[in-house]
């Protein structure tokens, strides 16, 4: 068995023992959230913590990696958008949740933990500079097109009052805290103590497994309802269309081998749950979010198989 296809079945087995766990009653689903807010609130910021603090950034060109990735998020956005209102008849606001369903990779849970087991620290760290920059990015513009999809409504809640509470929501968010910390202690120039490093790691070295389990447990609560048809042509893009556009996208910008890799992979990964949490946040088309988190999820490990290996022979 090659490392590529070894780790593909490791990171999304996983992902399965999570969700039949949930499925033969040994845990319950509810245990899936307590265990995905620990990780996202301890475990995966403390990864972000030490592998930012431990990176060596010297030649890093982030605006040219950010430029890949988000021409790639945009197109599957525009798309998804696209075919929520006009292919399937919603409205505005439910067409923002399926462009956000569309382009929402699951960079976090799933993310990490894959691209560490393919491309070990280098490429961890090549996918922490987009993950410091995706949330915000991804809320802010959420948020915007929600308030111009409610113009003019009694549900807007005005645009100063939507930016204050993204900032609120935005600083206290463990992720970006995680992030900002890092950079704060590498401005610093200290040295991790060692003690202080051994909780770090004891963190950190969880974060993959338990966030990759949790993820399955939640799949396993969440399900698929509703309209399946919208969360199957939604799942196309996100797995098919938004790497395709990322592969074009580093090929004409330049990207070194290992950045495109990563761009690639990450543009391939399945909807994570935040566009869920958004279409509860804003009380339309949580059916839609969590059919394309489910589908896209069962899909992606053959799909995301087929763009690591198509990036690997390109890139490789």
């Amino acid at each position: 068995m090659s490392p590529l296809t070894e780790t593909i079945f490791f990171v999304f087995g996983l992902v399965a023992l999570g969700y039949v766990s949930g499925w033969t009653g040994l845990l319950k689903t509810s245990i899936g959230d307590a265990l995905t807010a620990f990780a996202v609130a301890i475990a995966v910021p403390m990864l972000l913590f030490r592998t930012l603090i431990e990176a060596d950034f010297e030649g890093a060109a982030p605006l040219s990696l950010w430029a890949s990735y988000f021409v790639a998020v945009a197109v599957a956005w525009a798309c998804g958008q696209f075919i929520s209102q006009k292919i399937f008849g919603r409205d505005g606001r439910a067409g923002v949740v399926g462009g956000v369903s569309a382009a929402f990779s699951n960079l976090v849970l799933l993310g990490l933990p894959l691209v560490q087991g393919v491309f070990g620290r280098p490429g961890l760290e090549v996918l922490s500079l987009i993950v410091a920059v995706h949330l915000p990015t991804m809320m802010a513009t959420s948020i915007a097109l929600f308030e111009w999809a409610n113009r003019g409504s009694s549900e807007s809640a005005g645009i100063l009052a939507a930016i204050l509470d993204f900032l609120k929501k935005l600083v206290s968010n463990p992720l970006i805290v995680g992030i900002l910390a890092a950079l704060i202690w590498r401005l610093t120039g200290f040295e991790m103590p060692s003690l202080g490093m051994r909780f770090v790691d004891a963190l950190a070295n969880a974060a993959g497994p338990l966030a990759l389990f949790a993820m399955g447990l939640s799949l396993r609560r969440m399900g698929i309802s509703g309209n399946v048809k919208a969360g199957l042509a939604l799942s196309a893009v996100k797995l098919f269309v938004m790497p395709l556009v990322a592969l074009g996208a580093v090929l004409v910008i330049g990207l070194p081998p290992l950045a495109a890799m990563v761009v690639v992979t990450a543009a391939s990964l399945p909807a994570g749950v935040n566009p869920y949490l958004i279409a509860t946040r804003f009380g339309t088309g949580q059916a839609l979010a969590s059919n394309v988190m489910t589908i896209s999820t069962l899909v992606a490990a053959a799909s995301s198989f087929l763009w690591l290996a198509v990036a690997q022979r390109l890139f490789g």
